[in-house]
């Protein structure tokens, strides 16, 4: 090959990548200015006492992080926010599989329950929280008023106002929108599985549990690690339904993370303890994505 060719090549290579990189710039430049300089700036301000208006005053260090692990509420909040998580995601998940199932089969009627399912989801979250907070109110809620006039409880509890009931609401609310979602993910991926697989396994002798666990979960493994990785991301920083709910309380019996430092911030304006809270919440969250890219990943590599 003449050495001209060669030149040509190279050199539509490098107009080629070139314009690459200037396709790529704006997005790299918006993702700098949007996402990495306010991480890099709530860190800073981590380290700084602020005044009421975030100014930066003085250097402190990482005072705020000792001070903040050896507390006792932040160790509570950390470990609820774990709870509603984990708690969270795992029943999304069950019941989104378990609907998707239901979805997947061949019935009359078929095309209006899958309609009909999505709307909790595609509806507007904060509209859904603020009418389950209508249903949930002690004196005016559908709920109590039905429990009363079926005899099932004379005195119902006041679900909003107790730490325990106002906990276990909140988390029925985030289950019930985020169930649509995934089922609805699930039963996408197991419309891609083959058909034959099914018709094999039934010519075998294999029953539906034994079909469901050798031909269904394989086949949906990796979008069942995606979806509940995404689950995770938005279950731990769901602000909405809490703060909608129960703002926190009663007496930050149902503050998660997000919502203590909304609250250390704009409330009490604790500029530099909800900073180094918002880092704790990042370190958290990448540290989950991490551990789920590599499961991933190791699974695509086998």
């Amino acid at each position: 090959m003449s050495d001209s060719v060669l030149t040509v090549r190279r050199k539509g290579l490098g107009g080629e990548a070139t314009l690459a990189y200037a396709l790529l710039a704006p997005a790299v430049l918006l993702m700098i200015i949007f996402m990495v300089y306010p991480i890099f700036y709530v860190f800073v301000i981590s380290l700084f006492k602020t005044d009421k208006l975030s100014r930066i005053k003085d250097f402190a260090g990482f005072s705020i992080y000792a001070d903040l692990l050896s507390s006792k509420d932040i160790w509570i909040v950390i470990g609820r926010s774990l709870l509603w998580t984990v708690t969270a995601v795992l029943a999304k998940t069950i019941f989104g599989i378990a609907i998707a199932l239901l979805l997947n089969v061949k019935y009359k009627g078929r095309k209006i329950a899958r309609l009909l399912f999505i709307i909790p989801w595609a509806s507007s979250i904060p509209i859904s929280v603020m009418l389950w907070r209508w249903v949930l109110h002690s004196e005016f809620g559908l709920l109590n008023h039905t429990l009363k006039i079926t005899g099932l409880m004379s005195n119902p509890p006041v679900w909003l106002g107790q730490g325990g009931t106002a906990f276990m609401a909140c988390l029925w609310v985030d289950i019930w929108i985020g169930i649509p979602f995934m089922a609805l993910v699930f039963l996408a991926a197991m419309q891609a599985v083959p058909q034959t697989l099914y018709e094999a396994a039934k010519i075998d002798g294999a029953t539906r549990y034994q079909r469901f666990r050798y031909v269904t979960l394989p086949g949906i493994s990796a979008i069942l690690l995606i979806a509940t990785l995404l689950s995770s991301l938005w279950t731990f920083n769901d602000f909405n339904t809490i703060y909608i709910l129960t703002q926190g309380g009663p007496a930050g019996a149902t503050n998660i993370l997000i919502t203590y430092v909304y609250q250390n911030s704009f409330e009490w304006l604790k500029w530099q303890k909800a900073s180094a809270l918002s880092v704790f919440t990042f370190l958290i969250l990448s540290t989950v994505s991490i551990i789920y890219s590599r499961i991933y990943f190791k699974k695509e590599e086998m």
